[in-house]
């Protein structure tokens, strides 16, 4: 393996390549913690330490697990990359109902040009829309410095017009400005920009959760552990790496199953030659949804939170309201467990719906020359692909759901760790960085393979 890193580095191109992308998530790193000067970070941090979870904070934390920041801290990068990530999950679903977009997808090269622009533009819209609601969330938890308030003997009087239009415009710029960095990465660099910012800010927090275990190990003499809500002995974190490894390889063998279909080409006879007539594959994924699912179902869950505390706020006798938005936090009952396994079956077949198209598979094999074996082309193929399809996401949505729950049943069934610990074995910073990192490594082994060199992963 070091052999192989070091044939990496030998190569001109691809090492100027990577050093181009270590320089930019460096850049992305230091804009991370230059803070807004508006609000005290101290007393930011104190205000949601203080929330527990649900409610803003937990909606904070989840947000950050894919938008490449800490929403908390409020720094420039406040936003992070989200309001772009939001921008491109719109086009994509618009460009499946809207004909105008779904004529531009078919264009090719210039189509995608013209949608990415039309994105970018969205982006920004979202961004003003977004930071100023930021600004106004975070000016009600009391960490505005006093210099900035309207009036200065009163805190909760509000932030100044012209401070909080400058947050909103550095906000914004901050926002524009990564996106900015994730396209030079495209460009010049190695991998997908974007989805190495969200990398990076994921396994930044790895040493923080790592801390959460070690630094009570150290203060107890190494004797037994703990993490704030009890001690847990060493068995019981080797159980716990135990655990890591093998949700991992289970993320790795599920992101990349395929279901392999077995095509043939028709046979066409000129002269004395026979052409065609091979027998290939076409391949679907096990998780053809991938990602998506678990976010489109942990955002919609934060909404029930919120309604129902404010309706117990307004009628005050009825308590059962702020119970049951309790409830749906994530921590404290399985009816939240249950709704979000029933949230991700449902946006995983409504992903694969938007995302694969049968007939469009089935004319194209159809026009290439190619079958089923056992299908006519045409209706009967695509009959069949669905068929396939909607078996094989059934299991794919029983992985993500698994995956998913995974953080809440060790935080509940394991006293001694964090939240944050609990995080790293499940849900989407996980399915992130796994999938980000085989991205990368075949991105890698495509330019050592063009090189006539080894791949990373292939066996000597």
């Amino acid at each position: 393996m070091w052999e192989k890193i070091r044939v990496v580095f030998t190569i001109p191109e691809l090492r100027r390549k990577i050093l181009i992308t270590l320089a930019f998530l460096t850049i992305y790193r230091v804009g991370y913690w230059v803070p807004l000067p508006i609000f005290n970070t101290e007393r930011l941090r104190q205000s949601f330490g203080t929330q527990g979870g649900g409610g803003v904070a937990d909606m904070f934390n989840y947000m950050a697990n894919f938008s490449g920041t800490q929403l908390s801290q409020a720094t420039i990068w406040g936003l992070g990359i989200m309001p772009y990530i939001s921008a491109s999950i719109i086009f994509q679903l618009l460009a499946s109902v809207y004909p105008p977009l779904e004529k531009l997808q078919k264009e090719g090269e210039s189509g995608r040009k013209k949608i990415n622009e039309y994105t970018r533009y969205a982006t920004v819209v979202l961004c003003l829309g977004q930071s100023w609601a930021f600004m106004r969330v975070l000016a009600g938890s009391g960490a505005v410095n006093e210099i900035f308030l309207r009036d200065h003997a009163d805190p909760g009087s509000g932030i100044l017009f012209s401070w909080q239009l400058a947050g909103v415009l550095t906000m914004t710029a901050g926002t524009v400005f990564l996106m900015w960095i994730g396209e030079q990465i495209d460009e010049y660099g190695i991998g997908n920009g974007i989805s190495l910012l969200i990398m990076a800010g994921i396994l930044a927090r790895l040493p923080h959760a790592i801390g959460d275990v070690v630094r009570p190990m150290i203060k107890a003499g190494g004797l037994e552990l703990g993490s704030g809500r009890g001690t847990m002995g060493v068995e019981t974190v080797l159980v716990l790496i135990a655990l890591f490894v093998g949700v991992v390889v289970g993320v790795v063998l599920i992101s990349q199953g395929q279901r392999r279909i077995p095509t043939q080409s028709a046979k066409h006879v000129r002269g004395r030659r026979v052409y065609g007539g091979t027998r290939q594959y076409l391949p679907l994924r096990v998780n053809q949804a991938g990602v998506m699912p678990i976010i489109f179902a942990s955002s919609l869950l934060l909404f029930p939170t919120f309604l129902f505390k404010y309706l117990g706020g307004v009628f005050p006798s009825q308590g059962w309201l702020v119970q049951l938005g309790n409830s749906f936090t994530r921590s404290e009952s399985y009816l939240y467990n249950v709704f979000y396994v029933a949230l991700i079956y449902f946006f995983c077949y409504f992903w694969t719906a938007i995302t694969f198209n049968p007939k469009d598979m089935s004319d194209n094999l159809k026009n290439y020359g190619s079958f089923i074996p056992g299908y006519r082309p045409g209706r009967r193929t695509a009959d069949y692909l669905e068929k396939v399809m909607v078996r094989i996401t059934y299991v794919g949505a029983g992985f993500l759901a698994l995956i998913a729950i995974i953080p809440t049943i060790i935080y509940g069934a394991m006293p001694g760790i964090t939240y944050t610990v609990a995080g790293f074995y499940g849900g989407t910073s996980l399915l992130i960085a796994v999938s980000v990192a085989f991205d990368l490594v075949q991105k890698i082994d495509s330019h050592l393979v063009m090189r006539n060199y080894r791949g990373l992963l292939e066996k000597a």
